[in-house]
């Protein structure tokens, strides 16, 4: 079965968007320059082979991943094999001093893309990986739109979340206070961005963990009640590149909710990946049951698998791209809708917040409570779900 079978589609979301304006698209990718920040990631990967395969007359990659690197590099030299311009990937933390001194010794970049992020619930368990995901979703975005300012690009665009609208967790609410600071720069750098459903067997993903169960002969574990939408690699790759050429100043590119897109369970996607797969899954009634036994299920062609009800922190309800109060334009893009943002933020709030994250790194000491108040503050009807449990404590 295929990827998009797996998660109840039969089409891709796009592809009438994408032919349609592919003419245009093309030569604004030919004669343009591109810096793409995260590039070995999951997202990242598929942005740059969708900028690769339009011959950039520059495309650099940055990653922290120095293993991710060298795939996206094997992978696009396989499938697309060379272009003319300028194609390079560097093993940089964005953070660093390092990729501080790369980015001053390059030529300017006509448009920088910054896919690097923490993109999992599971990070805001403890107070030092939830600093992390701080430095990474918020302040490396502070960062690098700034030193792509004062490099002359002509557009910073920058991946958000779904879970940004009205957000119940720390990471998506890291993404909210991360919109606030590219609506502040819009006023001296033309911003855009995109919020978009869970990414089909991302890396990290529930999805991708199926795959390594099934390499390590180890069962399968999937929440049963919670619903999500899911688009493709290669379609998060087009929505990114969209939104970063088309997208004007402050704007929000998402996917229309239709026939296409549809809300499915993870234990659903698990029932038909492992069908796929010629095994039929196997309900069992507790983890315990479940790894005991493998052997004996697996020697049937079928596969144990425990499906419970969600209850750990910073699980949504339901997912949704756009807020009540938002303005939308829905008729540009067959497939593709898009907030219309004005330069709404709180200067006061945006330095108190920087003010209050150096005070604590200075003191090299903070509590997640701490952390959790002053997103409270930053986003006032901040519905933050603390339930005490952790993915972590789950297998």
């Amino acid at each position: 079965m295929s990827m998009l079978g797996l998660i109840g589609r039969q089409e891709e979301l796009f592809v009438s968007d994408i032919l349609k304006n592919e003419k245009e698209l093309s030569k604004i990718v030919s004669n343009s320059s591109f810096l793409v920040i995260g590039g070995a990631g999951s997202i990242g990967q598929a942005v740059c082979k969708e900028i690769f395969k339009r011959n950039p007359k520059k495309l650099h990659i940055v990653d922290i991943s120095e293993n991710n690197l060298v795939e996206v590099v094997r992978d696009i030299r396989s499938s697309s094999g060379y272009i003319d311009g300028d194609f390079r990937s560097f093993a940089l933390d964005c953070g660093s001093l390092a990729f501080d001194v790369f980015f001053q010794a390059q030529s300017s970049y006509d448009y920088v893309l910054n896919l690097s992020a923490l993109k999992h619930v599971r990070s805001e368990k403890d107070p030092y990986t939830l600093m992390r995901m701080i430095d990474v979703n918020i302040l490396n975005t502070e960062k690098t739109m700034t030193q792509a300012l004062d490099k002359g690009a002509k557009k910073y665009f920058c991946v958000s979340t779904d879970k940004a609208a009205n957000p119940v967790n720390m990471m998506g609410a890291s993404k909210r206070i991360m919109e606030f600071f590219l609506m502040r720069m819009s006023k001296k750098l033309p911003v855009s961005t995109a919020r978009f459903a869970n990414v089909a067997f991302s890396d990290g993903s529930l999805l991708h963990g199926f795959n390594q169960r099934l390499q390590k002969r180890q069962p399968i574990s999937a929440p049963k009640d919670i619903k999500r939408y899911f688009v493709t690699p290669k379609e998060s790759g087009e929505l990114c590149l969209m939104s970063c050429i088309f997208g004007d100043n402050r704007d929000i590119f998402f996917p229309k909710l239709d026939e296409k897109l549809n809300l499915t369970t993870f234990s659903d996607i698990a029932i038909k990946y492992l069908n796929s797969l010629n095994y039929e899954a196997y309900q069992c009634s507790s983890e315990d049951e479940a790894r005991s036994r493998v052997d004996e299920l697996v020697a049937q062609k079928k596969w144990p698998c425990y499906f419970f009800d969600s209850d750990t922190t910073g699980e949504k309800d339901f997912e949704e791209f756009y807020t009540d109060n938002e303005i939308l334009d829905m008729n540009r893009f067959e497939s593709i809708g898009i907030i219309k943002n004005d330069a709404i933020y709180n200067e006061c709030m945006l330095n108190i917040f920087l003010d209050k994250i150096a005070q604590m790194k200075n003191s090299k000491n903070w509590t997640r409570h701490e952390l959790v108040e002053l997103f409270n503050k930053m986003i006032p009807n901040f519905n933050h779900k603390e339930t005490g449990k952790f993915l972590d404590n789950r297998m």
